[in-house]
């Protein structure tokens, strides 16, 4: 039945959208990584003035989104930090076999000026009294991420896993969002407060315009972590016309002009544009 249903959702992929007079088109419903806040927001509304048809967003932990999605919430396209929470998905029959999105690069966050490099991260970071931010390991890729970090800083330096966890404060990506005074950037104020000398996360950025607040610094590529995004259509009816319209969505988020977007918030396309042979 799944795969009839794809059949005829894929058979109407390019069909434009058709509503009565007085019907206006159906909003598709996006649960994505906070990580892609600022880019997705773009590619859909690039979309929305393609095909008319509105989107709805809703960024956060991927972890705690797929949750969502198990419990049965009206969710059309899923996208994740990671390709094992939409993978998990495909395995119960809740969504298709996941696509990557994008790529992705592993960074620590600092203060301007704190003289963190890329060479010298793992000393600094192995140095007595350094506190360590990470997201919440589960509920969000980014804490996933980190851990597997320390992990692979074990085998070029024994005593790191033990050192770098006990230090390491899950400050957010939880099932409850964070809240810092001020409604600002939880990393900005754990970082300005002093609660953390660097926070670990992505070299993305939420805003096309790094913030000049902060610091961003890529991890050695010896102890580099690969960071995929995957993306899934959910399954959650037999409602030919839905799924032609997450598939629809999909398929333009792997469209070289949407791919097109990603680079200026520090994102790797997968897919470009590349001119036919002569």
């Amino acid at each position: 039945m799944k795969t009839m249903v794809a059949a005829v959702a894929a058979a109407m992929l390019f069909a434009p959208l058709v509503t009565g007079a007085a019907e206006a088109p159906r909003t598709l419903t996006v649960y994505a990584a906070g990580s892609l806040t600022g880019v997705l927001a773009d590619i859909a509304k690039s979309y929305t003035q393609a095909t008319g048809e509105p989107v709805r967003i809703v960024n956060g932990p991927a972890g705690v989104l797929r949750e969502r999605i198990e419990k049965g919430e009206p969710v059309d396209v899923y996208v994740s930090a990671n390709m094992a929470h939409p993978t998990k998905l495909a395995g119960e029959g809740k969504a298709t076999p996941p696509v990557v999105f994008t790529r992705n690069s592993l960074c620590v966050t600092t203060l301007p000026g704190a003289g963190y490099t890329s060479a010298n991260l793992l000393d600094r970071l192995m140095a007595p009294g350094v506190r360590i931010g990470t997201s919440t390991p589960g509920a969000d890729p980014g804490g996933d991420y980190a851990w597997a970090f320390f992990a692979k800083a074990e085998t070029v330096r024994p005593g790191a896993k033990a050192a770098l966890e006990s230090r390491a404060q899950k400050l957010v990506g939880g099932a409850v969002p964070t809240k810092v005074p001020g409604g600002g950037d939880a990393v900005t104020y754990f970082l300005e407060h002093h609660q953390v000398d660097v926070f670990f996360g992505y070299c993305s950025s939420h805003n096309a315009t790094p913030n000049p607040a902060l610091t961003k610094v890529e991890v050695p590529s010896d102890l580099a972590i690969p960071v995929d995004y995957g993306m899934s259509v959910v399954l959650r009816d037999n409602d030919p016309v839905r799924l032609a319209s997450a598939y629809r969505f999909a398929l333009y988020a792997m469209s070289p002009a949407a791919q097109a977007d990603l680079p200026r918030y520090g994102f790797r396309p997968v897919a470009t544009a590349k001119p036919l042979p002569p």
